[in-house]
């Protein structure tokens, strides 16, 4: 895998304002990002094998986060991954935990720790 293709991070949020807005803020800290509007949507288009990280809302329609995430490792996929949550419970967090979620982030995101959650994500 090129040095490159492990940089990618994927975006999937239902909001387009924080899709962007995520978009700006990790390609300003040197990433390449794709965004996807749903969990269905990551799930026909994108080629998880070529991502270094992911970045899941949990609260999307038809398909949670967490449900998103328990499909990719279903899958055999290992691509660290970080939860966004408003309101992050002890059972999201251990499900997550238990998913191997490289963690559960919650709304609203300060900058500086999700460029570094991402950073240390795909290090």
């Amino acid at each position: 895998m090129s040095t490159e293709s492990r940089r990618i991070v994927a975006v999937v949020d239902d909001d387009p304002a924080v899709r962007e807005s995520l978009r700006f803020l990790l390609e300003t800290a040197g990433h390449a990002v794709e965004t996807y509007d749903s969990g269905v949507r990551f799930l026909s288009e994108a080629e998880p094998g070529r991502l270094a990280c992911l970045v899941l809302d949990q609260q999307m329609p038809q398909i949670t986060g967490i449900d998103l995430l328990a499909r990719l490792r279903a899958r055999g996929l290992a691509t660290p991954t970080l939860i966004v949550a408003s309101a992050p419970g002890p059972a999201l967090t251990r499900r997550a935990a238990e998913l191997g979620a490289a963690g559960v982030l919650e709304k609203p995101l300060t900058q500086d720790d999700l460029v570094a959650r991402v950073a240390a994500a795909v290090a």
